[in-house]
């Protein structure tokens, strides 16, 4: 009934339970106890611990994450470090969160438990990469270890939990050289992770969900720093591939990693291509036309007139003026305004942003508190149908695909009459005067 990750203690009933919890160090949920048939109680507790990597700053978000720790980026509504959270709480005793940029923010959104299980929190300080700040940790028990900021289906992380061993989840990746690479024998074992091969060597890429034994911190420990002067978590586990069986464990379920801010798109069209039934829990007016399936939360409004084709999502508070157009995956967050006779489709808005009467906003990121007035448009897709390219940490980055409108950071506002080229990226606080053109 119960795996490994599993401790079982049985006493005698008592009503001073508060003094056995403190006795054994260990905070129990209603949950976790039976009581059974000849007045014992049986306690069930993980044991395991989760180690959760959140001290990155996102520089490739940027400048989303001039304000927003990459972990708290909002996919379908919710942070992309809750979707972890929600997977891996339950199989674990506590949870212990490495950061650093923005760390505040991360603790006061999640605050000291997640649904009851512990959260520690542990500063990464000037060291730098993954190995840094667990080098500090303390376990006697099993370990799980995952990024913050990568989103993961439910069945493959209870896979790598749930496995009678030791090993990290992989994938086969068309492009090794951007990816940790591990050399595996015949039986999945791995024998080697190198980091971003130069030559072809195999194409199990690393996913970074492991789940190893508390040795691992002492090989951590080991780690001198590489030649970037950096403490590298890949260099502990050559070493403890050496020592114990390690296996690789293919993915079989979704993977979501937003590495760029058009993998928002991506990663929101994911949950709203599978959204099987709509639940609408606020005002639909007359002649509101409804295809597919939407979600409107507490508060918010669609007015007459309104379009709404395929899967969209409408956070509370927020209004659909008559005559609006919604299409294809479009999220819009709390306390949006879309005014009369606009067109979303595909579109990521965030909260507190207006846009006006008659504006065209398709395949685009719109970040916090912002005001398009009337008219805004740009185009998504070149004459020569090459990809967008965007230019990201001051380098132009092909983005892999052909439609792209517009990133739009907090604070900005447009005059009337905006226009813009496709891939162009408006910066936090900026603004524009009537008919201006962003090229």
């Amino acid at each position: 009934m119960f795996s490994q990750k599993h401790k079982i203690i049985t006493i005698k009933a008592s009503h001073n339970y508060e003094r056995l919890f403190l006795y054994e160090k260990i905070v129990f949920s209603w949950e976790s106890f039976i009581l059974n048939h000849r007045n014992k109680i049986t306690f069930i507790y993980n044991s395991m611990k989760a180690i959760i990597l959140a001290a990155g700053e996102g520089t490739r978000l940027r400048p989303i994450t001039n304000t927003t720790p990459k972990p708290l980026v909002k996919i379908y509504g919710k942070a992309i470090i809750e979707y972890n959270l929600e997977s891996i709480y339950s199989h674990v005793s506590e949870i212990i969160i490495i950061v650093k940029y923005r760390e505040e923010d991360i603790k006061k959104h999640l605050w000291d438990n997640y649904k009851g299980t512990k959260i520690i929190y542990k500063t990464q300080w000037e060291e730098k990469w993954t190995a840094a700040a667990i080098r500090w940790i303390e376990s006697e028990l099993d370990i799980i270890i995952m990024n913050g900021d990568s989103i993961f289906d439910t069945k493959d992380i209870e896979k790598v939990v749930n496995f009678n061993g030791y090993g990290v989840l992989v994938k086969e990746v068309e492009n090794p050289k951007e990816y940790g690479i591990f050399k595996i024998d015949e039986d999945n074992n791995i024998k080697e992770i190198i980091e971003k091969p130069e030559a072809y060597i195999w194409n199990l890429a690393n996913l970074w969900i492991y789940k190893f034994n508390s040795k691992i911190l002492d090989f951590i420990k080991d780690v001198q720093p590489s030649s970037r002067w950096e403490y590298e978590i890949t260099d502990a586990i050559n070493i403890f591939v050496k020592k114990y069986p390690f296996k690789a464990l293919q993915i079989d379920g979704y993977f979501l990693d937003v590495w760029y801010p058009w993998d928002i798109l991506w990663a929101n069209s994911h949950f709203l291509d599978n959204l099987k039934i709509s639940d609408i829990r606020w005002t639909v007016e007359e002649w509101v036309t409804i295809k597919w399936n939407i979600i409107l939360e507490e508060w918010a409004i669609l007015k007459s007139g309104t379009y709404i084709e395929w899967n969209v999502l409408i956070k509370k508070d927020s209004i659909i003026w008559p005559n609006t157009y919604l299409r294809w995956s479009t999220a819009i967050w709390k306390n949006c305004k879309i005014w009369n006779a606009v067109e979303i489709k595909n579109t990521s808005i965030w909260d507190n942003t207006n846009i006006a009467h008659l504006s065209y906003v398709w395949d685009s990121i719109i970040w916090n508190n912002v005001n398009l007035w009337c008219g805004f448009t740009t185009a998504n897709l070149r004459h020569d149908k090459w990809n967008i390219k965007c230019m990201i940490k001051e380098k132009l980055i092909d983005t892999g695909i052909k439609k792209l409108w517009i990133i739009i950071w907090d604070n900005v506002k447009t005059g009337i009459n905006t226009s813009s080229y496709p891939g162009r990226v408006l910066d936090t606080n900026m603004f524009t005067k009537p008919g201006d053109i962003i090229k």
